[in-house]
Formats: structure tokens, sequence, C-alpha cells
């Protein structure tokens, strides 16, 4: 049985670049095809852009960007090529944004980050990302029908009951967020239950630092590798393994162009400089052309040993903005002050995440004049209803909080 999901994956590497470049006038032409790229890409002609310099003189469309053009055209900003009355889905992601999914087999691409990880027909997954408005757990569905494996449709939460799904129907592999299986295994030990039929992990939707990938080991998962996508493009790179030992790095997935690009800028740096990373995308219902993930990375020089050819990065290494991640969903300065309105005894705030993973906490650190318990309360609350995460509040004398226009400080470390 081959260690490839397909040939694609072995190319010569010039033979991918010129294949890549082959493509991209015919992408641009499709997304001009839609209103928002129209506009957004207004004066280009599609095929002068057949080379990555000439992909580098267009301008970034970034993750941040989403809800404002949405808001202004609904539901996708007009940057979709597919009517929404002809897609499968529509997800709603914290913002809100919207993503679409069409209906081609494994529109996200998620089949090579799995196989990569063993996973072959006939597996059963216990699939434990989210089912409720966003779209990973249908990213795992995707591919698991495609590659021909079983699906328990867990979710998040529940863990006890996650728990006995496990130890009575005895899955291969688990697939969701490395947090989240930390929990499991805890609950397991608490329960002194056998879960010992989990012997892969794939993770993601959250950094993977090496301590918490060390203890996912030490308790009984051999091999935990992770992926790296994204709700707007789907798989982006993800980790492989050579005789049992992880490789170096995150291979590029085979359908996307990856640029990383100085923050706040669309120039490309040089090899191995950290920056952010850009994706332009060959997505036959949603094109995307040179979108700004946020995320921070570098290019990884070299082959993997595992024999794929693309391009690798060093994975995920911080976020370029403000916006960042918390339990596996993105917490938007935009639902910062979406809180202070609701609440105008607020003067100033600032979301604090501090903790390890798997133990991340929120702090909204307030500015007021009335400080009491029902406010307090009510502010909680409000954080709950529109992150869909739980924090705590603190509130601090007016003035107090630095003037350097930060909205939410990600205090947490990542070795």
């Amino acid at each position: 049985m081959s260690d490839y999901l397909d040939a694609l994956e072995t190319r010569n590497p010039q033979s991918r670049e010129l294949a890549l470049m082959t493509r991209l006038p015919q992408l641009v032409a499709q997304a001009q095809a839609a209103a928002g790229w129209a506009a957004r890409l207004q004066g280009v002609t599609a095929a002068d852009i057949k080379s990555r310099s000439a992909l580098a003189q267009l301008p970034v469309t970034r993750k941040s960007d989403l809800h404002a053009l949405q808001r202004q055209n609904l539901p996708f900003g007009g940057l979709t090529s597919t009517a929404p009355s002809q897609l499968q889905r529509i997800f709603m992601s914290p913002g809100p944004i919207f993503d679409p999914e069409g209906r081609s087999p494994d529109w996200w691409r998620f089949a090579r980050p799995m196989f990569a990880a063993g996973l072959r027909p006939g597996h059963l997954i216990q699939n434990c990302f989210s089912y409720h408005f966003t779209p990973a757990a249908f990213m795992v569905e995707g591919a698991a029908a495609r590659l021909g494996c079983v699906i328990i449709p867990a979710g998040s939460g529940q863990t006890e009951m996650q728990v006995q799904a496990i130890t009575e129907l005895r899955p291969d592999a688990y697939v969701g967020t490395p947090s989240f299986l930390k929990i499991i295994i805890e609950k397991a030990l608490e329960l002194n239950a056998d879960i010992s039929s989990i012997q892969r992990a794939l993770v993601g939707a959250e950094a993977l630092p090496p301590s918490l990938r060390t203890w996912l080991q030490d308790h009984g998962v051999p091999l935990v590798l992770q992926m790296y996508a994204s709700a707007d493009i789907g798989n982006i790179a993800y980790e492989s393994v050579s005789d049992g030992q992880l490789n170096p790095g995150m291979v590029v997935d085979e359908d996307i162009i990856l640029e990383i690009v100085r923050p706040g800028t669309g120039d490309p740096v040089a090899e191995g400089e950290v920056g952010e990373v850009v994706v332009t995308s060959f997505n036959p219902d949603y094109p995307l052309i040179r979108f700004a993930t946020g995320d921070m990375s570098a290019i990884l020089p070299g082959i993997s040993p595992c024999g794929r050819t693309n391009t690798r990065i060093r994975g995920w290494l911080g976020r370029a903005d403000q916006t960042t991640k918390v339990k596996g969903m993105f917490v938007h300065p935009s639902q910062v002050a979406d809180i202070i309105r609701r609440h105008p005894q607020i003067s100033k705030a600032r979301l604090v995440v501090t903790g390890e993973m798997a133990n991340d906490a929120m702090t909204l650190q307030c500015e007021t004049g009335s400080p009491d318990d029902a406010l307090k309360t009510a502010i909680i609350s409000s954080i709950r209803d529109i992150t869909k995460l739980r924090g705590d509040v603190v509130f601090v004398a007016i003035g107090s909080l630095a003037n350097d226009g930060k909205v939410i400080d990600d205090t947490r470390k990542y070795e």
C-alpha cells in the first residue's frame, strides 16, 4: 500500500511550481467573475498573473477584513463564485463570519493530513471537532468518505460519553483539538476506563506545544500529529512521520500557493524569515487570492524525510494580529467592542488571555467608575453570549489600562 495519497505529493518541485503558476491566471479570472473579487482586483489582467512576483503585486485580503466585507454583501461579501443556493452547507463562525462548503468530494482537502496520519479504509475515527455552526467536523467527514473511514460523530463536550464510546466501540483514532483529547484521557483515568484503542490522533484548531504532545504520548497515544487548517481555506499544511518518527515542519497542501509576508503588508519575506501566512486557494466555489490568515510561520528549507516534496513551514508561530484562538475558537477585537457597547458603564476594556495550552483562561479588564457585582455578572454573561466562551471580569481604575491600542492581549507562552 502506498505511503502517499496520490502522485501529486511526490512531484518534482519544479513541476509542481509550473503547474500551480499555469493554473493561476484561470483562478484570477474565476475570482473576477464574483462581484467582491471584481472590486478588489479591479484593473488586473488575469492572463498577466502567471508568476509569484506577479501574484505578489495583488492586494492582500485579510481574514480580519471578512466581517466588514460580509456585512456589506451577505453572506460572503461577493467572494464566492457559486451561488449560496448551490452550496452544500453555510457555516457561521464567531464574529460572525460565514463560510461556504461546496458539493465536491473532500471539499476541504482533509484527506491528505488524515492519510499522512495513517488513516486507511475501515479505520474508525472518533471525530471530536464541533458539529455546531463551524466546519471542522465536516472537514473530517468529507475526508473520511474519500478514504473509506468510519466516523463516530462525537463532537465536543459530554466527556463521560466520549470515554464510553471509546471503551465500547474501540475507535482507532481521535481527531479534534489536543486540549479536548487531554480532557478525555484525564476522565478515562478518573473512571479507570480502557481507551487504549486510540493509537493515533490528528489534532488542530489550537497550538500543540511539545509538552502537551509528550503528555498525550506518555498517556497512551503514541502517534500525535497536527494539521494546520482554517474555516476559509480548509487544509493548509500537515505533519508527517517516517518510520514512526515525527518529521520536522508541516508539508503544504497540493492545491494552494503559500506565501510568507511581512505582517501588515503584502511583501514576501526571505526564506526562513518569520512572517504572516498568505494563501491563494484553487477552490471551485470560493476562490481566495492572497488571503492573509493572521497566522505567523516561516518556510523550512529542504524536503521532508517522508518523501513529500512540497514546501514545508515551521508550523504555527503565533498571531499576526490581535485576533486569537481560545479553546479552538477565534476571538476577535470586534467582539470585545460588542461587549463594551452592551455595557456603557465600561469606558475601556482589554481581554487578557492567560494560562497554558489545554487550560486557557480569559479575563476582561474593564475600566469603570461604577464597579459592582451586578455589573460584573452581566458582563460575564455578555462574554459568554458573544464569544461562546467563558471569561472572568476584573474592574480596574479609569485610565489605568495602557494607551497602546491593544484590545486583546494573549500572554500565553508557547514552547
